[in-house]
């Protein structure tokens, strides 16, 4: 009796929540991974921005093992020296002080910005979050109301109420949103999953000097833009290098190479009164002992991994490196020409190669995206859809000159045909 194969594993066993494409990987080296034929493929997807130090970078590996072999977890009702040292150091990065709170995913990270945006507005009844159109915070149930796209919500209604969505870059439209229910604006400064669209600097400059004139929060998802990719600790600073300070940030992805781990932050801007008129202290403590919680976040071994990955992008200029192959890859690309190339979009190491109509192939009904994603994985590239018409260039951030290279002549060849 044969055995099944992984596929007919899937469809037997693994509910159907993704549209796999029928790959399977089994190892990958640095910039590179293999499918179970043997066959490579350049990986610019890296786990959809996951994997900062592309896969089985040694330092990972050597976090993952030591650690695993003294403390793996333990309760967040004990101290653990590499979380609080993860902690200093994302702190540090952002540079305006506060504090850190860990959890297991970036829909988790911004479930935490809600509950913030809430407590904070709870005293005087504000609980509305304003979002953005194409924008997207998560699967949770708090993370597809928080997202502006309705293909995302079908079939779950009720939807948790307190959200609004605006245009996304449209001040004017912002401005006239806000109500006394408005606590908060969260916004991506790169929006990911909407297809790479940057916040213009008026427009981060612009919702600042709205949350400071009707005493609302800024809160920034970075869980795909953040911790490096833009060439920037801090997303946002890759638009505005100064003069744009967010009140909360949630972050995932690219903090710990692939081990599971979340987090967002929290700044120290006073938060106000409470119902009965005390003060409320800094912002940053608002969340006390038993509004919030997690199992596993923030454990010895998830800790030490982000505190590697974190030490090892500053050690080896890995910011430098994704702003200097992203304009690189921008640009090369711009100066191609070609006719199947709309506009290329992004920062550092997170591009977007929109594309045009293409000719109709028999057989073939998807979307341009999803065409050119597959075209190329057949030609050994790996690349992420976003949207009908983008795909994403999300290679990890120590890739070399030679892997850029490699990466547009493949771009060039499938774009050409």
């Amino acid at each position: 009796m044969s055995l099944p194969t992984t596929t007919d594993l899937y469809h037997d066993f693994v509910i159907p929540t993704y549209g796999r494409f029928d790959l399977e990987l089994v190892r990958g080296e640095g910039t590179r991974v293999w499918d179970e034929s043997g066959k490579s493929y350049l990986d610019f997807g890296a786990g959809i921005a996951v994997c900062s130090l592309g896969h089985a970078h040694p330092a990972v590996t050597k976090a993952l093992s030591e650690q695993a072999g003294k403390l793996i977890h333990i309760s967040n009702l004990y101290l653990n020296r590499p979380q609080a040292e993860l902690a200093r150091k994302i702190v540090g990065f952002v540079g305006l002080g506060g504090k850190v709170f860990f959890c297991n995913s970036g829909a988790e990270a911004n479930e935490g910005l809600y509950k913030l945006a809430r407590k904070f507005g709870s005293p005087t009844g504000r609980y509305e979050i304003i979002t953005f159109s194409n924008s997207f915070h998560g699967r949770t149930l708090g993370g597809i109301s928080a997202t502006a796209q309705e293909k995302v919500k079908v079939g779950f209604a009720p939807l948790v109420e307190g959200f609004l969505h605006v245009p996304f870059n449209d001040l004017a439209a912002l401005e006239e949103a806000i109500t006394p229910k408005t606590a908060a604006i969260l916004l991506e400064p790169i929006q990911g999953e909407g297809g790479i669209n940057p916040a213009t600097a008026e427009f981060l400059r612009g919702a600042r000097d709205l949350c400071d004139r009707h005493n609302l929060l800024l809160l920034f998802d970075e869980i795909q833009c953040g911790l490096g990719r833009t060439g920037d600790w801090c997303a946002w600073r890759s638009i505005v290098p100064e003069g744009v300070e967010p009140d909360g940030i949630s972050w995932a992805k690219g903090i710990a190479n692939g081990y599971p781990l979340g987090a967002f932050w929290v700044g120290k801007r006073l938060a106000g009164a409470d119902s009965e008129g005390s003060e409320r202290g800094p912002l940053c403590n608002l969340l006390g002992p038993g509004t919030h919680g997690t199992t596993y976040g923030g454990s010895p071994l998830c800790s030490t991994v982000g505190l590697t990955v974190l030490s090892t992008i500053e050690q080896e200029n890995l910011l430098e490196n994704a702003r200097t192959m992203g304009a690189y890859l921008k640009s090369s690309l711009e100066d191609l020409n070609l006719p199947a190339i709309r506009q290329v979009k992004g920062i550092g190491l997170m591009l977007g190669i929109e594309l045009n109509d293409m000719p109709l192939v028999e057989g073939v009904a998807v979307t341009p995206a999803l065409r050119m994603t597959k075209e190329l994985m057949a030609a050994g590239m790996l690349v992420i859809p976003s949207g009908e018409r983008t795909i994403r260039l999300l290679p990890p951030l120590n890739i070399s000159k030679a892997e850029a290279d490699e990466a547009l002549a493949l771009l060039t060849k499938v774009l050409k045909d």
